[in-house]
């Protein structure tokens, strides 16, 4: 369980706001926290709903252990309400059988927190019955709506919240949060670089498949410029079984771009900047074959090579023109 000092970490400015605010006594009766996946945003509700109902807290710290925070922490609080979608969609039945709950007095207290996850999945139905609550707040209801796609919320439910933007992840607190979950600071590293999603992150590390992309790219990278000639059978032999739909494809040029980046940062001495951290002595001789120029021209036929794999040209051409375009330079 969090306090709001770990909470900081991941939020420094989102964390400060609320704190101050609590210790003001000021909550707004309606916060919408918009952010990607990962960034925290499900956290902070529920560790805000432990401070809005704990009657023994420590400062503006919710004290954990009384029956009011373990009840929330385990998410069988009376009067703590968490609306997810049902299918694709949150529905207006849903809303009805949340007004209904709010038409009973708490449980225990007069104090009631809701929260309603995917908010942007609101159907037209229940975003307009969510209105009334917004519209008529009873003076001890909190709710907070959370968010990854901000601007698929109804105007008039912004207009009637306080809108907090959670930042990404810091790269450093990512990657000790990743390490910190077991994995190695080289996978860490190339993950938090890729991504600003923590979510995201576990994605990519279901299987062993990043790790297994990750030394594909640096063959491939080696291979571009010490041995040409095996360039084209290791794009026929490892990368295309590998790199197999669209989403794996653009991982893949992510990572070459990433890998061309840690060139370029080695060039101008920000190793501390590397995301391919154990790999400095091949990216120092790689780094003195290319000057910044011819860099900066692999770098941009990357990216071409992506805006192309978004037209779905055929990904093993692409790879063959991207390769060859990066040995000549």
């Amino acid at each position: 369980m969090e306090t709001w000092t770990e909470l900081r970490e991941i939020q420094p400015r989102i964390i400060n706001l609320l704190v101050r605010t609590i210790e003001k006594g000021r909550l707004a009766h309606a916060y919408l926290f918009e952010g990607t996946r990962g960034t925290g945003k499900k956290k902070v509700a529920l560790h805000l709903a432990k401070s809005f109902f704990c009657g023994q807290k420590k400062g503006t710290d919710p004290c954990l252990e009384c029956p009011d925070c373990k009840r929330i922490e385990h998410g069988n609080h009376p009067d703590v309400h968490l609306i997810e979608p049902d299918g694709q969609s949150i529905k207006k039945h849903q809303v009805e059988h949340l007004q209904k709950e709010f038409s009973y007095r708490g449980v225990e207290s007069a104090k009631k927190v809701y929260i309603v996850n995917h908010a942007d999945l609101m159907t037209v139905g229940a975003a307009n019955s969510i209105l009334k609550f917004l519209e008529e707040p009873a003076s001890q209801t909190l709710a907070i709506l959370l968010t990854e796609q901000g601007s698929k919320v109804l105007p008039t439910i912004h207009s009637r919240s306080q809108n907090l933007t959670f930042a990404p992840l810091l790269r450093d607190t990512f990657i000790k949060k990743l390490i910190e979950d077991g994995n190695s600071s080289t996978i860490s590293s190339l993950l938090a670089s890729l991504t600003t999603s923590y979510e995201g992150a576990k994605q990519m590390l279901e299987g062993d498949w990043i790790a297994q992309a990750r030394s594909v790219v640096i063959q491939l990278m080696e291979e571009v410029y010490t041995r040409p000639s095996q360039v084209l059978f290791t794009l026929q032999e490892k990368w295309l079984p590998l790199f197999k739909d669209k989403t794996e494809q653009e991982i893949g040029l992510d990572m070459i771009l990433l890998w061309l980046r840690d060139l370029m940062y080695t060039k101008v001495g920000k190793i501390d900047s590397l995301t391919y951290v154990d790999q400095q002595n091949k990216l120092e001789q790689q780094a003195l074959s290319s000057s910044q120029d011819v860099l900066s021209r692999k770098m941009s036929a990357v990216l071409q090579a992506k805006r192309h794999l978004s037209a779905n040209v055929n990904p093993q051409l692409l790879m063959e023109k991207l390769l060859l375009n990066i040995q000549e330079g």
